[in-house]
């Protein structure tokens, strides 16, 4: 009896802890365990950075496997005697409470182990069912699955959390870069846009302060959401280790889990953009006319007949003899004239002389205005001017009796939507006209019907 207990206990040692037969080409770990080679290879296939010994779960280092020469040798001696049942594996087999036998089968659709009587029940005739180790293979690469998919999403999220939070920086960076130069710009007039000043940086601040909750309440939620993806996956690695019908008993509860969970939302959010809103004659003349002026010149094809336009293109005068231009694009009801520039965006400023005496409009217009004469001149039509009326005022009448030599500036802040004018010889802001600009632009010259000796003419003057 001592002898037969002996060699059952050597069977025993020389047998592999995973598929519980005698070992085959033994490798051992640096835990000390051993292993068929095929065995642990097979236990640790998609694993790259963990390899745990399956039975005292240490951390091996790598993959690289030592074979044991000397207990190769004992393992064939051992082949060589009389085999006997392995009552370990009996000792691993696992009872149905209700039945008291073998769960040898799987049913896939409820996820559970089945005994022989299990499985004529009626809640299982029509499942596909599957023997224990088969299945255990298969669930063990679902697992596997389940593994990589989990840690791809803790990947993901924690890439989406440091690109929000680096985009938060950024937008953080522009608001500091805004308030430098808004403060660069209120320190010009600090006495007339004080108010202005304290409530574009609190509009700012609270803009900051409001991104910045939403970020730290999202942020807390994502990092929720990763700790149970963690818990998942250190639960799934910890049952990915356990025996073939341990892992099926409790296989159920990890795919319920699983389906449970769901993809945070992403946070977007982008900060407002503050800017100075206001009239541009505050940044006073010299700035504007040195920043923003352009270089005009006269577009002849546009011209009405009754127009003269200099040899240089710069000036426009009235003439009694009505000139034959065949062009459909001139300004049939109108004595008018289009500049050969337009524009579509930014800030522009020009100069026009205005001499002699009678009625005169400078502005901007879109060029589908100019030859039709079937639309009105307003800005529902594409026509924004400075335009004279019978209802002008006591200034509008100084400026509509132009003396000589007199000097006007126009600004277009098409971004804005504001077209301003100023009478420059004296520095005097004169009106502003607001709209939503959209399409291009053509700077716009009239003079009145009834004005016999007036011209104007583009200038570049410094002031």
């Amino acid at each position: 009896m001592a002898f037969s207990a002996s060699l059952a206990e050597l069977q025993s040692e020389a047998s592999c802890p995973l598929c519980l037969d005698n070992l085959r080409d033994p490798v051992t770990l640096a835990c000390g365990h051993n292993f068929c080679v095929s065995c642990i290879q097979q236990r640790w296939v998609d694993l790259q950075d963990i390899f745990p010994c399956p039975v005292c779960l240490h951390h091996c280092p790598d993959r690289n496997l030592k074979r044991n020469n000397q207990l190769c040798h004992i393992t064939d001696i051992v082949n060589q005697l009389p085999i006997r049942e392995n009552k370990r594996k009996w000792q691993e087999q696992k009872l149905c409470e209700k039945h008291q036998e073998v769960l040898d089968m799987f049913c896939e659709e409820d996820s559970e182990l089945l005994c022989p009587q299990c499985r004529t029940a009626h809640d299982h005739q029509d499942h596909y069912l599957i023997p224990a180790e088969r299945a255990a293979v298969s669930q063990r690469k679902k697992l596997r699955s389940y593994m990589e998919l989990l840690k791809r999403k803790i990947e993901t999220t924690e890439t989406d959390c440091k690109k929000q939070i680096s985009k938060f920086l950024e937008e953080s960076r522009k608001v500091e870069h805004q308030k430098t130069e808004l403060d660069s710009e209120f320190k010009e007039f600090i006495f007339f846009l004080r108010r202005e000043h304290f409530a574009s940086d609190a509009r700012l601040i609270k803009e900051e302060n409001k991104e910045k909750d939403k970020l730290t309440e999202n942020k807390s939620y994502i990092s929720s959401h990763m700790d149970t993806h963690k818990n998942l996956l250190s639960d799934a690695r910890k049952k990915y280790l356990l025996p073939n019908l341990e892992l099926l008993s409790s296989i159920k509860s990890i795919q319920s889990r699983h389906k449970d969970l769901t993809l945070p939302a992403v946070f977007l959010y982008k900060l407002k953009t503050e800017s100075l809103a206001v009239p541009p004659h505050y940044f006073g003349l010299h700035t504007m006319i040195s920043t923003f002026q352009v270089d005009l010149t006269l577009d002849p094809e546009t011209a009405h007949p009754s127009l003269i336009i200099s040899k240089d293109r710069k000036s426009i005068s009235t003439t009694s003899l009505p000139q034959f231009l065949d062009n459909s694009q001139t300004f049939t009801p109108y004595p008018a004239v289009l500049s050969c520039e337009g524009f579509d965006g930014g800030r522009h400023f020009w100069q026009v002389e205005v001499t002699g005496v009678g009625e005169w409009s400078i502005g901007v217009c879109k060029k589908s205005f100019c030859g039709n004469s079937g639309i009105l001149p307003t800005p529902e039509n594409g026509y924004w001017a400075f335009l004279q009326t019978a209802k002008n005022t006591e200034q509008d009448m100084d400026i509509k009796q132009a003396d000589p030599g007199m000097q006007f500036g126009v600004f277009l802040d098409y971004e804005l939507g504001e077209l301003s004018i100023y009478r420059l010889n004296n520095r005097l802001y004169l009106c502003k006209i607001t709209d939503k600009f959209t399409g291009k632009l053509m700077p716009y010259f009239a003079i009145g019907p009834s004005s016999k000796s007036i011209s104007i003419c583009l200038t570049t003057k410094e002031w």
